[in-house]
């Protein structure tokens, strides 16, 4: 991934992003992959996970990845907000039903993927709880749980949350399987196929030879909770792996 100092994308016109750097945040991912499919050219920054990206914060106003920009219009990093805006920029290749009920299915499924509360935001809980459960977390790490809500109730609930989108994505994805439909909403691809491909890291880690990862990172990715294994049906996979040789680079550009 050729990356360039956030302080010259800011000055840039056109389409500008900025993804969490050696680090397969899957926001980041799916919005990297989105923006392929849809053969829009972009430039790249890289956000520093844990650190302060002062000049981050100066331009978009927060510490967070991924953000994306495009000429004078502010800086959004919400997951939805990054969607509508693709869609505007590029609407002959939809990633968003046009039918009203499948556009709400749609929507529906990936605020249960990337939404609060949803898989992504779940499984970040788990992966900060062993090391703030140990009292021996670093800096960086309290300041990301922090950053994201950690709190005790919430992780309680995040394996049982987790079970319950997969079970549902997995009936989704069965239902249209029988129908001789490939991907979760209508006759083509949509966001949600995109955001579950990248999503579905923090369930299964893909081999190496997909995602490289750093080895000191590799423990977050494998330490997945057995309600969550058991719930993820093959399906599933397999619908991940597909989408990875049609719409992913492979090996991801971390």
């Amino acid at each position: 991934m050729e990356y360039e100092p956030i302080e010259t994308i800011v000055s840039c016109d056109g389409l500008r992003v900025v993804l969490v750097q050696g680090f397969p945040s899957p926001w980041g991912q799916a919005a990297k992959a989105m923006i392929e499919y849809k053969g829009l050219l972009y430039r790249a920054a890289p956000l520093i996970a844990g650190t302060e990206n002062i000049e981050l914060i100066d331009w978009a106003g927060i510490n967070s990845a991924p953000v994306v920009a495009w000429d004078t219009l502010a800086p959004v990093n919400r997951w939805d907000d990054i969607l509508f805006l693709l869609e505007r920029l590029a609407p002959e290749k939809k990633l968003l039903p046009e039918k009203s009920d499948e556009r709400a299915l749609c929507l529906g499924l990936a605020h249960l993927i990337c939404g609060e509360l949803g898989i992504g935001w779940n499984r970040r809980l788990n992966m900060f709880h062993p090391s703030i459960q140990s009292g021996k977390s670093s800096e960086a790490i309290q300041n990301m749980a922090s950053k994201y809500g950690y709190n005790d109730l919430d992780v309680r609930l995040a394996n049982r949350r987790v079970a319950s989108a997969l079970f549902l994505l997995s009936d989704t994805l069965k239902k249209q399987k029988a129908k001789g439909e490939d991907y979760f909403v209508g006759n083509q691809v949509t966001a949600v196929d995109f955001y579950w491909t990248a999503f579905s890291n923090l369930c299964e880690l893909m081999p190496q030879e997909i995602c490289p990862l750093e080895k000191a990172v590799l423990p977050m990715f494998e330490n997945v909770p057995k309600e969550v294994i058991s719930a993820l049906d093959t399906t599933l996979l397999e619908h991940r792996d597909m989408m990875m040789q049609k719409f992913f680079k492979i090996p991801m550009e971390l």
